[in-house]
């Protein structure tokens, strides 16, 4: 019988009037970074946000919360356009979608900077019994959308990476998940002489912590020799994409190669408004698991397939709940099919 979580990548849209507040805070400089010399407006405008973002979550009845990323005006490159050795260049298309951020060009030797973990520190004070999930980008992730000035070698500027998240998650306060994004890894897989460090830079990062640690991965399907690398990473999730990306590519790895011993599945539209119906969904865990006959999972992970910034705040918030009552009826269903076999 496997563990059935609802939870999230985190990333949420900001809601209207903080966008509104905050452009008027950031003299309408809409895609300006709030760094750690925000004003006490700007910073009392945020914690605003996470507490509505914590209180959204816990309305919906995620089983894991995440602090919600509101200052994450770079989505993923955040971490690195907030540090001091780095110099934000120009405007850079975020993947293949119509959301852009600043260029990160790292410029100096990079150290932790705690940003994530005071946020997190934040989140953490706002929770009463819930669980708390940690959200970074993934090593591999982080280098590929950050331009390096600084170290002038592909695997050098990895590594480097891999030590910059490691130093943020062992300043983090305690919590139950790490969620590790990792878009790039499969929209630009490693080539062959970063496949091995990849996966070591992801393993340095998950042994920084003693939380469940799970590698997001999102839009497309993994390449072989990439994932099966990533199979040496001492993680205890991969995430998969079930919406956008080809399912039978993953599905193939994961019953030729096996995979761990949790598993999270993107299987709700982070992009598209329409809202799920929760049976649906449910429906699609349990068929994942049917396709799936060799292994028994100890942990489901039930997400969205990617980030939720891209939704208007309604339809993220509808989604939530999908999610929450999707898991409660994937959970009843592996329950009654468990107790019918013993």
């Amino acid at each position: 019988m496997t563990d059935i979580v609802a939870t999230t990548p985190g990333l949420y849209p900001l809601p209207d009037w903080a966008k509104d507040d905050l452009s008027d805070l950031k003299g309408h400089q809409k895609h300006d970074l709030i760094d750690g010399d925000e004003g006490a407006a700007v910073a009392d405008a945020y914690d605003d946000v996470r507490a509505e973002f914590v209180a959204d979550q816990r309305d919906a009845g995620l089983d894991r919360i995440v602090e919600g990323q509101g200052r994450w005006d770079d989505m993923l490159a955040h971490p690195l356009t907030v540090h001091d050795s780095v110099e934000t260049g120009g405007i850079v298309r975020y993947y293949d979608n119509n959301n852009f951020y600043r260029d990160p060009r790292v410029v100096g030797d990079l150290d932790a900077s705690g940003d994530v973990a005071a946020e997190l520190s934040a989140a953490a004070d706002l929770l009463d019994n819930d669980v708390l999930q940690a959200v970074l980008p993934g090593p591999y992730t982080l280098a590929d959308l950050a331009t390096d000035e600084h170290y002038g070698d592909e695997a050098e500027f990895l590594d480097a990476v891999g030590d910059f998240l490691a130093g943020e998650v062992e300043a983090f306060p305690a919590h139950e998940t790490l969620f590790l994004l990792e878009p790039s890894y499969v929209t630009n897989a490693p080539d062959d002489d970063l496949n091995e460090l990849a996966s070591e830079t992801i393993d340095r990062v998950a042994a920084a912590t003693d939380a469940d640690v799970v590698v997001q991965t999102y839009w497309e399907a993994f390449e072989e020799t990439a994932y099966a690398h990533l199979m040496d990473a001492d993680v205890d999730a991969v995430g998969f994409d079930f919406v956008a990306a080809d399912r039978d590519t993953n599905l193939e790895y994961i019953n030729e190669l096996g995979t761990k011993a949790d598993i999270a599945l993107g299987l709700v539209d982070g992009q598209n408004t329409l809202v799920e119906d929760a049976g649906t969904v449910a429906e699609r865990v349990d068929w994942v698991h049917d396709q799936i006959p060799a292994q028994e999972f100890d942990t489901t992970y039930v997400t969205p397939n990617t980030e939720t910034f891209y939704l208007p705040v309604n339809k993220q918030q509808a989604k939530l709940s999908v999610l929450a009552e999707a898991a409660d009826i994937a959970a009843d269903a592996d329950a009654a099919e468990t107790e019918v076999e013993a």
